[in-house]
């Protein structure tokens, strides 16, 4: 088999197309490979399909192929043009490349293989011997194209958070589908204005899917989601992690506060005790374990603190908002009655917005999706180490986590 048969096979090309010519330069470890087409053919107009003799041609050029062996393999040709009645002189679709790229369409598969496996643009360049730039272009073009494809669907069950994208309070918002584990929408900031933002990403056919929506206690994110959600009130379940997350923090607080008294009489029973109260029991250790004890068994603020925590966990074992609300009730009237004032203002909290954690006995939803995606994408940062401005990062986060159709055809 001749090298020009060879690389018509593997480049997959049909007439008018042909491979004139393949030179190989050691000393570059290049390989160069020229395509032609043959005289009198006629090409379609990119805009119309109509058929129509070549009118003239682009000067000469290149397109980065996926690699012969070791050596780096270059496209060369002439891009043909036709002039359209209707539309005017336009360049060809070339079947092996999109327009105007620099990479033939098997690379750029490739490329974005690696993108995804390394999960780092740095990492992906050493692959693929490219630039910087290079890959980030590769990228960006993929999630464009993705976001080109994407059609409308149902999301009856999702999820709206932030994530910070810098230190100073710099944030995105987030709207994820937690049935798919997907970012669906992502904006600036993370106020009314944001949601907005994301929920006016979504087609009103697939907010009108949506059965129920887990977030925290945002007062921003309750506002939006019952302006861009029909009949939004049924349908907010505010997170549990984020509820036991208020608790645990409550609880610390009062340890921090006893801890002060403590000390000042020279008592250090609750000296180096954090741990043990903020950790889950079955993940402390035999000995936590026996400290933990010694510390309850002193009937400290802080052990009572901790009960009340623990306690509020059986909130979302109920399978009815009734039974749910009965319950919280119980335990709101005895934690309003302690001396606990931080326990005490995630009861009234919780008061508030009850409805919407009780729904949970409904929905039974959670934005574990959404804490699952953020450490996701941290490690991608991290990885990376950083991307160049906000823009980059959105396009990084629906790359990696946008479930879209990223692939040239």
């Amino acid at each position: 088999m001749q090298g020009t048969d060879f690389y018509e096979q593997i480049l997959g090309l049909t007439g008018p197309w042909f491979v004139a010519d393949v030179q190989l330069d050691m000393e570059a470890q290049q390989v160069d490979v020229f395509v032609e087409h043959g005289e009198g053919e006629t090409f379609c107009c990119p805009d119309c399909d109509r058929q129509l003799p070549c009118y003239d041609h682009t000067k000469s050029r290149q397109w980065r192929h996926l690699d012969t062996m070791q050596f780096a393999t270059i496209l060369h040709a002439r891009t043909p043009r036709v002039k359209c009645p209707d539309h005017g002189t336009k360049q060809i679709r070339l079947p092996w490349a999109e327009k105007n790229s620099r990479f033939s369409l098997f690379f750029e598969r490739f490329a974005i293989d690696v993108l995804l496996a390394t999960q780092t643009v740095k990492g992906a360049c050493s692959i693929l011997g490219i630039s910087w730039d290079e890959s980030w272009h590769i990228l960006q073009k993929a999630v464009a194209r993705g976001k080109d494809r994407k059609q409308s669907k149902n999301l009856p069950r999702i999820g709206i958070d932030e994530k910070a994208f810098r230190k100073r309070h710099n944030y995105v918002t987030l709207i994820y589908d937690l049935d798919k584990s997907t970012v669906e929408a992502i904006s600036d900031g993370h106020d009314t204005a944001a949601a907005d933002a994301c929920f006016d990403q979504l087609s009103d056919s697939e907010k009108q899917s949506v059965e129920a929506v887990a977030m925290d206690m945002s007062a921003a994110y309750v506002k939006s989601t019952k302006g861009n959600i029909a009949l939004a009130e049924q349908k907010i379940v505010h997170d549990r992690f984020h509820i036991m997350k208020l608790a645990t923090e409550a609880v610390d607080k009062v340890r921090r506060s006893e801890q002060k008294k403590l000390r000042a009489e020279g008592d250090d029973r609750l000296t180096g005790t954090r741990y043990l109260w903020l950790s889950g029991q079955e993940n402390l250790s035999e000995k936590q374990q026996e400290r933990f004890d010694a510390a309850w068994k002193a009937e400290l603020l802080t052990g009572k603190a901790w009960a009340y925590k623990e306690m509020l966990r059986d909130l979302w074992v109920h399978d009815t908002p009734a039974e749910a609300t009965t319950f919280f009730n119980d335990w709101y009237k005895r934690v309003i009655h302690t001396k606990l004032e931080p326990m005490k203002k995630v009861a009234r909290t919780i008061k508030e917005r009850l409805a919407n954690v009780v729904s949970y006995c409904t929905h039974g939803i959670t934005n574990a999706v959404a804490e699952g995606m953020n450490s996701k994408i941290m490690a991608i940062k991290r990885r990376v180490g950083g991307y160049r401005n906000r823009d980059n990062f959105k396009t990084a986060i629906l790359f990696y986590c946008g479930g879209l159709d990223l692939y040239p055809q």
